[in-house]
């Protein structure tokens, strides 16, 4: 899994605020997901967490954000859904050298 660290998060007119720590973006190689290809993407910030997957921006699993930040962080998917999946391929490119 690769990570990235995001400040305030901002979509579709949304502002997404920071509690205390800085949220971090974890995202995996391209998986198959119902026969699809998808990334897995997580969010953690000071002992909160959201899973969730693109393409698509649906968030599968959470704890302590709220329902204002959940909406924000699937808007930050929507709009970043390219990017990231772009960056997730990148990882799996690596991996295929030591198949």
């Amino acid at each position: 899994r690769e990570s990235l660290c995001l400040g305030v998060l901002k979509g579709e007119g949304m502002r997404m605020e920071q509690k205390s720590e800085e949220m971090k973006m974890t995202y995996s190689s391209v998986i198959s997901k119902d026969g699809k290809p998808c990334v897995s993407v997580r969010f953690d910030r000071d002992g909160d967490f959201a899973e969730c997957i693109v393409p698509g921006g649906t968030i599968l699993q959470s704890e302590g954000f709220t329902e204002e930040e959940r909406a924000g962080l699937i808007g930050y998917l929507k709009m970043n859904q390219k990017e990231i999946i772009q960056m997730s391929k990148k990882i799996s490119g690596i991996r295929n050298w030591f198949s």
